[in-house]
């Protein structure tokens, strides 16, 4: 049973970058009418999305949200004995992103630094992973860096796709005290699911060739991408998170006899505001105590736990705090996680 239990590892701070270009999505109408696209937009929730330049990468986004953070909290470089860095947009097949961020920020060489190459259950599966090292006890501080850029991902001539997803970068330090008490996590995976969100071409199983990089029309809608763009089946999806999240909620709360009456706040991926509303009705949850930052930045996989975090808790989690997490989709995996917060810091968001 995938169920983890954790003692005295905590986060000590957040910190976010987004890139500074801010795409209205009333004004997307490049490729679609405007009365087509406010019906997108109003249904969906997302005003704003951030959007990286063509130069730009998720490591940058994640290089700007580490500084600020080691900055603001006043932390030595050489106290870093962990980087994880989450991505499924990284910026090269190989060397792992990881490497090249222990190098840019400063750290020793001795740093554990790798990859884990997941979407929208990333940072709770990033987190496990660092919280599992961190147990050992042999471990000063950890940095846990989530950065990914969907708008290279995605057709903007795809109204099934092009509305719902935005860049942006992350980082949380990770340290041993036993002030954070216990934490909890639950995490998942359906591989038979693995069509519900995919990228055909552009890997190993399909490489690229001229013709997987080729715009074509793909449904009697008009929509264009190519074999290399991201396809959601989002009706699918919604029915699978509607089934399998709240099972896994309940599954988390008996084993860590959590009250989610006295839970401050949970946070969940920020897929939509429909579905994440759904959830906390299933889950007898108050939706004052669920966040959202989708309508300001959209869809940012792994990245929209952490992120709505420092967008919307700044200023909220001095003292203790308890916070329910939850993230889901591409994969098919899901996982939740149940952590204690104690005095933790929240940067001010970075604009690269």
């Amino acid at each position: 049973m995938p169920l983890l239990k954790f003692n005295n590892v905590g986060i000590r701070g957040f910190s976010a970058a987004v890139p500074a270009t801010v795409i209205n999505n009333y004004e997307y109408t490049e490729f679609f009418k405007s009365e087509d696209v406010k019906e997108v937009v109003d249904k969906i929730g997302v005003k704003e999305r951030r959007f990286v330049t063509h130069e730009q990468c998720s490591s940058d986004l994640c290089y700007a949200a580490a500084n600020k953070l080691l900055d603001d909290l006043n932390v030595s470089r050489e106290d870093i004995d962990l980087l994880v860095f989450v991505s499924q947009t990284p910026d090269y097949r190989m060397p792992a992103t990881a490497i090249s961020l222990q190098d840019r920020l400063g750290l020793n060489k001795d740093t554990i630094a790798f990859d884990i190459s997941l979407g929208c259950s990333g940072f709770i599966y990033g987190l496990s992973t660092v919280y599992a090292y961190m147990q050992t006890g042999n471990f000063k501080k950890a940095l846990l860096l989530n950065g990914e850029t969907r708008s290279k991902v995605y057709s903007p001539k795809d109204r099934k796709t092009a509305f719902l997803f935005g860049d942006g970068g992350t980082a949380v330090l990770i340290e041993n005290d036993e002030k954070y008490g216990e934490s909890f996590f639950s995490m998942n995976s359906d591989g038979a699911l693995s069509d519900l969100i995919k990228i055909e071409a552009g890997g190993y199983r399909n490489m690229s060739t001229c013709e997987t990089v080729e715009e074509r029309v793909v449904d009697e809608y008009g929509n264009i991408r190519s074999a290399e763009h991201g396809v959601m089946k989002g009706g699918d999806v919604f029915n699978f998170v509607l089934k399998e999240v709240p099972k896994d909620f309940k599954k988390l709360i008996s084993f860590g006899n959590i009250d989610t009456n006295s839970t401050d706040y949970f946070v969940f991926h920020q897929a939509n505001d429909f579905m994440n509303s759904y959830l906390a009705k299933k889950l007898k949850v108050s939706i004052d105590k669920v966040p959202s930052s989708i309508a300001k930045f959209g869809n940012t996989s792994s990245v929209s736990i952490p992120l709505t975090i420092v967008s919307e808790l700044r200023g909220k989690l001095e003292g203790n705090k308890s916070l329910f997490l939850s993230g889901f989709g591409v994969g098919m995996s899901w996982g939740c996680a149940y952590i204690k917060i104690a005095d933790s810091y929240i940067s001010h968001i970075v604009e690269i």
